[in-house]
């Protein structure tokens, strides 16, 4: 079972990466004028949910 450093190093990876994918959307979207991709979209969304189970899984632990 990872410990609580070990998860808090997991959610600082992914908000890393969620991060470093959107500011990529930003530009692409403000400097480009162009939309993003409806699978970069949808794998976002599936990567934030990913970092929300992480973050529930602690929530619920605690509350037990």
């Amino acid at each position: 079972m990872p410990t609580a450093k070990e998860k808090k190093e997991e959610v600082k990876v992914h908000l890393k990466k969620l991060r470093a994918e959107l500011r990529t959307i930003h530009l692409a979207v403000t400097e480009e004028l162009k939309l993003p991709e409806a699978n970069n979209i949808k794998d976002l969304m599936n990567d934030m949910e990913q970092l929300l189970s992480v973050i529930d899984a602690k929530g619920k632990k605690n509350k037990k």
